[in-house]
């Protein structure tokens, strides 16, 4: 089929393991990035809908640790770890995701920040250790609709963050 993506045997050996989210964000590559690697920024946008982050340690280097608590509506803390593997500033974000540093159920996440226009393309893709780690996370913490609210709240930042921005 014309126009059709071939998958590459690495990408299809993950499918039933990942989760893959997008959203395009009207704001420039460079701004929407940075929200991802200030704390004050992170803060203000990070999680599902109702939910609000506190932050324990924050150093955004390759290497280097974000630990943090995310507060449910309902008043249940969830205790969360990020390790940032490799950062291409602008670009990507690659990060390993758990509840606490040696997690054996960590997942990796790929975040790719690509200019579409004036605004950006994020592409969030996360792989799970195993299927059954991907299918619970997706059906006990609804994942994906999580997914999408949490870019939807960074998208929504963002974009006040630029016309802040555009006004001054």
């Amino acid at each position: 089929m014309a126009g059709a993506r071939r998958e590459t045997p690495a990408a299809t050996a993950t499918a039933d393991r990942e989760i893959v989210i997008s959203r395009v964000i009207d704001a420039p590559r460079e701004l929407v990035f940075e929200a991802f690697t200030e704390v004050r920024h992170l803060s203000r946008w990070w999680g599902p809908e109702g939910f609000t982050t506190t932050t324990r340690s924050f150093e955004f280097r390759e290497g280097g640790e974000w630990v943090f608590v995310l507060h449910g509506p309902d008043g249940t803390d969830y205790p969360e770890w990020i390790r940032w593997l490799r950062i291409a500033p602008a670009e990507r974000i690659e990060l390993l995701h758990g509840e606490f540093r040696d997690d054996p159920n960590a997942f990796e996440s790929v975040l790719t920040f690509a200019p579409d226009g004036t605004a950006t393309r994020i592409v969030m893709r996360t792989v799970f250790p195993t299927k059954e780690l991907r299918d619970e996370a997706v059906e006990k913490y609804h994942a994906v609709e999580g997914g999408r609210q949490t870019l939807g709240s960074l998208a929504a930042y963002v974009t006040d963050l630029a016309r802040k921005v555009a006004e001054h």
